[in-house]
């Protein structure tokens, strides 16, 4: 017997350092196997115990608690639940209670084990993107494909991507039709048609056809890393309110230790002692906001969300305003044809014949309101281009060509003015109310007469008005800040219900704007870089990761990865949801520890049970702070 324990004692010293050395979940589970020993030993020996097997409980139950309470204190002077939890199972040890010290150690492992399973529920909707990063990639080169490391592709290199594979670097599709699958990007379950010319992300999936891209953003530049470093740098940690959790866990130490000194002196037993040093630390207290927080990331990353900092959602609980960017943000910030107009003249087009002239002749330009014209004609009709001989296109003015041997020109005031072609005053008014709602038009003629026009203009987002609805509602005050003009911005905060609305807006006047607002906790949103400025100095900023500019990403504490705000309801009521969540752990902790510091004194509870109380009370706050990952708003 004797030579089995030295045995023993020989492999757990061997073994130790390398447990020690082991991360999160598999630490847990070795060190809750080794307590679970320890408890099985200490049932089964009902003599006094000898000076080794108690030396090897000691081991197996509680000297890696032990050497962290010993690290924290000498690193950090960081007084909190291992020191009560050492000086227990010392105490435990020492009067001879192995099984309540095995017992405690034992809990002790169930609880953080369960806390580390949350947090990897909660984290594993965001994780699987550093997981999702493709190795390698496919190369066309003048001797043919070869596969480099995807870390290795360059901006220019022609890659082809075959069906089912992963898409390594961001690029634009120069050849083939396929459908990618974006979920992990975008959240879309359904998968999205792309073609010649479409751009294409790192990190999501080609589905059905091969298509050949040219590459864009590659290395860190591309979306799946820059979506990796924002779930690098999400860490609860850095919550306000986990410090004053940590004061509050510094301060129930200190009560214990005088508790338990208090009780041995007044009882003169020292059983008593040790259950109060057992009952009273402060796991239940630490553990109740870090595991509230990742919990409310972990489903923040499920509805489209990511966290950059860890207490950005304890500081948009406090949001009473919410101040919106206009484009790209409210709006898609792409032009798009909103209304074809036809004009009294000889040659009498159709309206649907005004919009294939623009489109044909456009589609030889490569001006962005050409591409916007043909992009949106195609999406509407089912004719094709015409062709077009003779194009011409003339910068600042617009295009001319002809088509089937007749004259066509499309552009500007200046444009049909330089081509001796008149724009009647009544043309003219009636184009005004789309110029004044921040509208761009383009004249159509043909030969020497106009014949109508095309408005283009930047749409509202369909969830736009329904997420201002919802918003005013639960009593949060929105404003539009906008760089466009007063009419522009007024048509769209009119129609949006926006209540306040700050018009021609230049960067600094979006920052001016929240510094003189800083004691209404505002919350920024926006998507460009003239938006940066302001998203770092609110209290918090929300940028739209996919159609943002970097700059405003890397400003902002939360990005919203699919551009659709319609989950930002959700968000604000999770927010108060995990802050209310917090609360009652934390007061639930409180009430349990005093619980069981006043039945320890007349012995009541032993350490056995004392740990049991106090363990249940732990595990309760994990499993409260789980319920947040599935959490939905009903707002």
């Amino acid at each position: 017997m004797e030579t089995a324990i030295r045995k023993l004692e020989t492999n757990v010293f061997s073994k130790l350092e390398y447990l020690l050395e082991l991360g999160g979940i598999k630490k847990d589970i070795a060190f809750l196997v080794l307590s679970g020993l320890a408890v099985l030993a200490s049932l089964f020996d009902y003599q006094p115990l000898p000076f080794d097997i108690a030396w090897v409980a000691i081991i197996l139950c509680g000297l890696p608690i032990i050497i962290e309470a010993i690290i924290g204190l000498v690193t950090e002077f960081d007084i909190k639940a291992d020191v009560l939890v050492s000086l227990a199972l010392i105490a435990a040890v020492a009067t001879g209670e192995i099984f309540a010290a095995a017992e405690v150690a034992f809990i002790m492992q169930i609880g953080a084990l369960l806390e580390d399973i949350t947090v990897a529920k909660a984290r594993a909707g965001i994780e699987k993107l550093v997981n999702l990063t493709p190795q390698e990639a496919r190369v066309l080169t003048a001797s043919g494909a070869q596969f480099v490391k995807a870390d290795e592709v360059q901006v220019g290199d022609i890659l082809r991507v075959l069906p089912g594979e992963t898409i390594p670097v961001d690029g634009e599709i120069i050849a083939g039709e396929t459908s990618i699958n974006q979920a992990v990007l975008t959240g879309e379950s359904l998968p999205v048609d792309k073609t010649v010319g479409d751009m294409v992300s790192s990190g999501t999936v080609n589905q059905f056809g091969s298509f050949d891209m040219r590459a864009v953003k590659v290395g860190e530049d591309s979306s799946i890393q820059r979506m990796i470093r924002l779930v690098q740098s999400a860490d609860a940690g850095k919550a306000k309110i986990v410090g004053l959790a940590d004061r509050w866990a510094t301060w129930v130490v200190v009560i214990a230790l005088l508790s338990a000194i208090g009780t041995w002196a007044v009882t003169g037993e020292i059983l008593r002692a040790v259950t109060i040093l057992v009952v009273f630390c402060p796991c239940a207290l630490v553990l109740a906001t870090p595991t509230a927080i990742m919990a409310a990331i972990g489903n923040a990353t499920k509805h489209g969300f990511l966290v950059r900092e860890g207490d950005a959602l304890e500081r948009l609980a406090n949001v009473k305003t919410v101040t919106f960017d206009k484009t790209g943000t409210l709006t898609f910030g792409m032009p798009k044809v909103v209304a074809v107009e036809l004009v009294d003249s000889p040659v009498g087009c159709t309206s649907d014949a005004v919009y294939r002239l623009a489109a044909s002749l456009e589609a030889l330009s490569e001006h962005p309101l050409g591409k916007a014209i043909v992009k949106s004609f195609k999406e509407s009709s089912k004719t094709d281009i015409l062709p077009v001989n003779e194009f011409k296109m003339l910068p600042g003015r617009g295009v001319s060509g002809k088509i089937a041997s007749q004259l066509i020109v499309a552009g500007n005031e200046r444009m049909m003015a330089e081509a001796g072609i008149e724009i009647t005053s009544s043309v003219k008014t009636s184009g005004a109310k789309y110029l004044d709602q921040g509208g761009t038009i383009v004249y159509v003629a043909v030969g020497q007469y106009l014949v109508g026009y095309l408005v283009l203009a930047d749409t509202v987002r369909s969830e736009s008005q329904a997420v201002i609805d919802k918003l005013n509602r639960i009593g949060v005050e929105t404003v539009l800040l906008t760089g466009d003009n007063e009419s522009a911005a007024y048509t769209i905060g009119s129609q949006l219900g926006i209540r306040s609305i700050r018009a021609n807006c230049l960067p600094e006047d979006k920052l001016n704007y929240i510094e003189s607002h800083e004691n209404q906790s505002i919350c920024m949103i926006g998507d460009g870089i003239n938006d940066a400025p302001a998203l770092k100095k609110a209290q918090v900023g929300i940028a739209m990761g996919g159609v943002g500019s970097d700059i405003a990403v890397d400003a902002a504490d939360i990005a919203l990865v699919d551009d659709e705000i319609k989950e930002l309801p959700h968000l604000m009521a999770l927010s108060k949801r995990m802050m209310s969540t917090i609360k009652w752990n934390l007061a639930f902790a409180m009430i349990l520890n005093f619980t069981a510091i006043v039945l320890s004194f007349p012995g009541i509870l032993t350490p056995v049970t004392g740990a049991l109380v106090h363990n249940a009370g732990s595990v309760l706050v994990i499993i409260n702070s789980a319920l947040l990952l599935t959490w939905r708003s009903r707002v």
